[in-house]
């Protein structure tokens, strides 16, 4: 069973997957971990995105700098685009692998991916679950905790993502991520009620 895991940055993505894996038994495939690993220096991956953005994104080592990449293409859309054309083919090229890998061991895999349908990897999964917060101050909270950066950018970055609606109307279940656990714990137990999967161990 193939499930994904979507949402904006700072929707609490991470908190449901832990949840999946601690209580349901589900192996998690992280998009954003993968993302990361392809963009080592000498990687292809990586020459790609410098080919389109310029050595500027680079550290004085040669790896990536995140938040200079980050900078640029929450500025601007077009830029955006750009990134996500040249690296996202390569990001469902490698969870595709690692799902080949996992689906013979009779687990629940989730893939927990931000732009999970941009790729087209819901194509591959049995359903999907959107998760949102309906409140902004606790996901830019989250943000900046997370990748170190000011409320400014943490606040332009979801700016320039979709809105809850994108993911809502495309997903079968919604889970509301606002930051009590309990919560979220009770939706997905919810869930799994109506999606009737089994309870693994």
């Amino acid at each position: 069973m193939i499930i994904g895991i979507t949402g904006s940055s700072g929707a609490g993505k991470s908190t449901v997957c832990e949840i999946l894996k601690k209580e349901y038994n589900a192996q998690i495939i992280d998009a954003d971990k993968i993302s990361k690993q392809l963009s080592k220096k000498g990687t292809v991956y990586l020459e790609e995105i410098v080919e389109k953005f310029g050595k500027e994104i680079l550290l004085e080592n040669g790896e990536l700098d995140r938040k200079k990449l980050a900078e640029i293409i929450y500025s601007s859309n077009e830029k955006r685009e750009i990134l996500n054309n040249c690296t996202l083919k390569h990001i469902k090229e490698k969870i595709k692998e690692e799902v080949e890998k996992l689906k013979n061991n009779k687990k629940i895999i989730a893939i927990d991916a931000p732009l999970l349908f941009e790729a087209k990897l819901d194509e591959i999964c049995e359903f999907v679950i959107a998760v949102i917060s309906d409140n902004f101050e606790v996901q830019i909270e989250r943000i900046t905790k997370r990748d170190g950066i000011t409320e400014e950018q943490a606040m332009a970055r979801l700016k320039a993502q979709k809105p809850n609606d994108f993911y809502t109307q495309k997903s079968r279940y919604v889970i509301v991520n606002n930051g009590k656990i309990e919560e979220v714990e009770k939706q997905i137990m919810s869930l799994w009620g109506q999606s009737k999967l089994p309870l693994l161990s």
